[in-house]
């Protein structure tokens, strides 16, 4: 076996690429890059770009929300690496891990590249991973090889329009279908797949996934009525695979909606996941047989992701294969395996033991293990706000880095009601929502024995030696808020919204004279309220900081306009914001719920009538210049806040450049201050790109879309408008009262640095990939996420 010599493993990580999938492809990254945070690994990301060149880049770039954050200055900030170089810096590596997604990732592509340099990487070889991410080559030889699988029909891109509609229409009329699904032949995420009823519509999906130049080939295939799962294989030391217990995935398939990107990486009510899936036992096991047996068939190595169906009559198809499973932080990787007791660390070092094993390189670490020295810190998210996701996935990111801290010991809990709260196990805290985590807590009792008796058997067969699966799972524990607020340790607040960020859970803990992050009572309630926000940076009547014209409104003032009254009153508002346009949001909601712009009074009626019906969402498409859907919050509105509406210099990340539109000078900035009371420092700010007229849900807090570049890009935004900027936001945040941290959302004038006060979030997201880590570690002393959520600590004790 190949011995280490003393020397610190020396762990390559590839990312990036050139698909959509490439933002995926960075959360993947950085979630091995913090889970393997040891001593005595060294690892360093090579960024692939849309061109398939390489990079040396830093591990703080990781933590951009999308390559696009830092595409256009890679000539600036990272090392660009010739073939023969990159070379090197593979065959240099104990171990290459290609963590990148979609074509030219899991197709063959780059391993084929690693074999022809005789590299050790971990995953499947070129060969093995040509044919399983090929979605018909792989549906075809399971085929030939006996096992279930739909029929299926190849289209080409340069095959005739005409051609591909009789092949469509022949398919449709052969298999009587009803209903279809058109996807890229190989690709990833969901990205490009349709759903669809004729074969008109089905040729105009190929089309789509042609022009967009997503494949030069698609599948159709009968939509599959049954129930979905994913199920993801490791390979044990004896190279052979064993099946985790598998995931139900339950969607709403109303008007032809698929499992598509947005369920599956943005925490919603329209998806859930089930572990362990709510199959007869008999259907569990078939589906890890055949998943352990598929992984043999096509050649696959050390780890993999397969999905598939169960079908109505109980048949198991396996409609796709991923050679290199998603490692989002709450990825159905690392959802599986802890089921089994596998922590993140646990299973990404399983899989590069394995890997190691193959090349003979040791590869030996230690587990992190709880500690009695260390302070315990209570972490607290979910809630019933319209944050609750987002609160989810603050505190759970809160949580995993603690667990790596030499100082703090971190324990997970959950509030789901207003008085219920519980002390969630590892294996319950990776769920995409509050809602699922809470019914898996409710039914946890009752599925114990059921999952034990699943989980000894794939313990069994993954033959781990000591230490391999490190976590003592417990049952969840059910506690009042009073309970919890009672325990003894650190509180750490995730809770956004609601009683988490308006003063009232701040008010208990300070009664309790409890230690706690973030601002105390009287500044979260003053933040909080958008409105009253506004009216106390007036008072603040420093030159430079400003603030956007807002009214109040109850909404039942609303419910007997005329045409007329709706006309009055839209003409009334922008003559008084001396705007054209307005912006509606509620007085008291965040996380970019009900937030929209607003361009006639015929869409201000609409909005109205949304926010009157307490309606859940609107749809896309509903209000003129809207793009995508907007999350209403939980709770019906009693207020709107109108707001005027500031235009901005339009921004656009083009593939390896800034577009900049410069229109009035204006830009939309956040930034992140930290520090004791009245003695803040802001961070540099960040420029927010939104796709719409506002940031969505998504942009502002789903790895792998939205956009912030941090600092504003010079010339288009002056230095020292930047430095007047970061003056002008501390005197803001000092003003309001702010203490600990918080994240000031602003517009600022690219020339001046003078700005217009957004809102203050006391309690500002810590999702993985949120902008104040970004901002955190821009400082001359960069600081590391983990560091940042310990400081923030320190300061409030």
């Amino acid at each position: 076996m190949r011995k280490g010599g003393g020397h610190k493993f020396r762990l390559v990580v590839l990312c990036g690429g050139i698909s959509m999938e490439r933002g995926i492809s960075l959360n993947s990254c950085r979630s091995v890059c913090d889970h393997l945070d040891f001593e005595d690994i060294e690892i360093q990301p090579v960024y692939f770009d849309y061109h398939k060149g390489a990079h040396l880049i830093s591990k703080a770039s990781l933590y951009s929300n999308t390559p696009s954050d830092f595409d256009f200055k890679l000539e600036k900030y990272s090392k660009k690496l010739s073939k023969r170089a990159l070379a090197k810096v593979l065959k240099q590596a104990d171990l290459v891990f290609p963590v990148i997604h979609g074509a030219f990732g899991e197709d063959g592509q780059l391993q084929k590249i690693l074999e022809s340099i005789n590299c050790r990487f971990v995953g499947s070889k070129s060969a093995a991973c040509k044919t399983a991410f090929n979605k018909y080559k792989a549906n075809e030889l399971l085929k030939s090889k006996g096992f279930f699988s739909l029929p299926t029909i190849l289209l080409k891109s340069h095959v005739s329009r005409n051609e591909n509609l009789t092949l469509l229409k022949n398919f449709f009329k052969k298999e009587k279908l009803q209903r279809a699904v058109v996807k890229p032949v190989s690709g990833g995420s969901s990205i490009g797949v349709h759903s669809v009823s004729t074969p008109t519509e089905a040729l105009v999906a190929m089309e789509d996934i042609f022009n967009k130049k997503l494949d030069t080939q698609a599948v159709c295939e009968p939509f599959c009525d049954g129930k979905e799962f994913t199920v993801v294989i490791l390979q044990n030391r004896f190279r052979m695979p064993v099946a985790l217990i598998p995931s139900e995935i339950e969607t709403s398939y109303k008007e032809n909606q698929i499992f598509d990107f947005r369920k599956k990486y943005l925490p919603t009510h329209k998806v859930k996941y089930h572990c362990p899936p709510r199959f007869p036992e008999a259907t569990i096991e078939k589906i890890q047989v055949t998943a352990e047996n598929l992984f043999k068939l096509l050649g696959m190595s050390h780890f993999g992701r397969f999905d598939g169906w169960v079908t109505k009559d109980g048949q198991i198809w396996f409609s796709d294969f991923n050679p290199i499973s998603g490692m989002e932080q709450n990825s159905f990787l690392f959802q599986q395996a802890a089921q089994i007791g596998m922590t993140h660390r646990d299973v990404l070092v399983y899989i590069l033991k394995r890997a190691a094993e193959k090349y003979g390189v040791d590869f030996n670490v230690e587990p992190c293990r709880k500690s009695k020295k260390k302070t315990c810190v209570n972490v607290i998210g979910g809630g019933t706000s319209a944050e609750r996701q987002v609160s989810l996935m603050s505190s759970t990111n809160v949580w995993l880095k603690l667990r790596q801290s030499h100082e703090f010991w971190p324990e997970l809990y959950l509030l789901t009601g207003d008085h219920e709260v519980w002390h969630v196990p590892y294996n319950f805290a990776l769920n995409h929502t509050v809602e699922e985590i809470n019914d898996m807590c409710r039914s946890a009792a009752r599925n114990s024995r059921w999952l034990n008796k699943h989980a000894e058997a794939v313990l069994l067969k993954l033959n781990l030696v000591d230490g391999e699966a490190s976590e003592e799972l417990f049952q969840p524990q059910k506690l009042t808020l009073e309970d919890f607020l009672n325990l003894p340790g650190f509180v750490f607040n995730g809770l956004h919204g609601g009683i988490g960020e308006n003063g009232v859970l701040q008010a208990e803990l300070q009664s309790r004279g409890k230690k706690f992050n973030g601002a105390k009572e009287e500044a979260s309630r003053l933040c909080m309220d958008k409105f009253a926000t506004g009216e106390a940076i007036k008072k603040l009547n420093e030159k430079g900081i400003y603030t956007a014209a807002k009214r109040v409104f109850l909404i039942s003032h609303f419910e007997n306009f005329s045409k007329k009254d709706w006309d009055e009153c839209w003409r009334n508002i922008r003559w008084e914001f001396c705007s054209k346009f307005i912006i509606a949001k509620p007085v008291d909601d965040g996380c970019s719920a009900g937030i929209c712009k607003i361009v006639s009074a015929q869409d201000f009626r609409k909005y109205i009538a949304f926010a009157i019906r307490g309606e859940p969402e609107i749809p896309k498409n509903t209000l003129k210049d809207q793009h995508g859907v907007i999350e209403m919050p939980t709770h019906k509105m009693k207020n709107v806040l109108l707001e005027q509406y500031i235009e901005t210099d339009k921004v656009r990340v083009v593939k390896n450049g800034l577009k900049w539109d410069v229109r009035t000078n204006w830009i939309e900035i956040t930034s992140g201050v930290i520090g004791k009371k009245h003695k803040l420092h802001a961070f540099n700010p960040s420029l927010t790109v939104a796709v719409g007229s506002v940031l969505s849900l998504e942009e502002k807090f789903q790895g792998g879309t939205g956009i912030n570049i941090t600092p504003p890009p010079t010339p288009h935004v002056k230095s020292l408008a930047v430095s007047a900027a970061k003056r002008h936001i501390e005197a803001a945040a000092n003003h309001l009262g702010i203490e600990g941290y918080a994240r000031i959302d602003a517009f600022m004038h690219t020339k001046t640095g003078e700005i217009y006060i957004i809102e203050a979030n006391t309690l500002p997201a810590l999702t993985p990939s949120t902008v104040i880590f970004h901002q955190a570690l821009a400082e001359k002393r960069a600081m590391y996420p983990r560091e940042f959520i310990e400081k923030i600590i320190k300061n409030a004790v």
